[in-house]
């Protein structure tokens, strides 16, 4: 097996990133540059490494949850190198969830979508979160409402619209994640949307949509026809 040093210099994950970008390299290719250097095995190479890896947690995800005993398990794999994947795993985790800045704007559901799956997919109970925009569909601010089972005892339209009216926001987006991880919009769900939408009408306030996180899936009632 080759050194990553006796390749073509375009082959070599580093030259090839700085090259042509880091969305030119594939999951293990990232991986390498992280690792650094592989196993005491004659002639492997970071590369090699990073493959085992992924063929043995099937995927980044499986791999950056992982324990530091069931990395350590991996030939090759020490204290040192599972730290890294760890910090790895734990910096994704923290960029997916970094707050919402104002003026960021939503155009469609599978945005909404890609931020928040990472930061509600593993809650164990329902959160409820507004989007506050402006006129021009522009982030105001981000509220949570509640957390817990989603009713009208705990999400009531006015305690969604008392932020509205302090931001004097001009449309909402709604956002909660199902715990099954199954985003199927229960009866509740459709019952509070509408209560919400009707609440929002009579204040000049536009519910755009109610976004339902599970788990890598998701369900846009706007998306649905489901907003009347």
């Amino acid at each position: 097996m080759f050194r990553i040093k006796d390749w073509p210099a375009a082959d070599r994950p580093r030259e090839k990133l700085l090259h042509a970008g880091p969305a030119a390299l594939g999951d293990s290719e990232l991986l390498a540059l992280i690792l650094r250097t592989g196993h005491s095995s004659p002639r492997s190479s970071a590369l090699d490494l990073a493959r085992q890896l992924l063929g043995r947690f099937d995927s980044l995800r499986t791999l950056c949850a992982a324990t530091t005993a069931e990395l350590c398990a991996v030939p090759g794999i020490g204290p040192a190198k599972a730290a890294e994947i760890l910090a790895l795993g734990e910096l994704a985790r923290r960029l997916a969830a970094a707050p919402l800045h104002p003026g960021e704007r939503f155009t469609t559901s599978g945005e909404v979508f890609a931020h928040f799956h990472e930061r509600l997919r593993d809650h164990r109970k329902e959160v409820f979160l507004t989007l506050l925009l402006d006129s021009k569909n522009r982030l105001l601010r981000e509220v949570r409402i509640s957390e817990g089972s989603l009713n009208a005892s705990i999400v009531h339209p006015r305690e969604v619209f008392a932020p509205v009216v302090r931001e004097s926001a001009a449309a909402v987006l709604l956002v909660h994640n199902h715990p099954s991880g199954d985003p199927t919009p229960s009866r509740e769900d459709l019952e509070l949307t509408g209560r919400l939408r009707e609440a929002g009408a009579l204040m000049g306030v536009r519910v755009l949509d109610h976004v339902i996180i599970g788990r890598g899936c998701y369900v846009s009632l706007a998306d649905r026809g489901l907003m009347g």
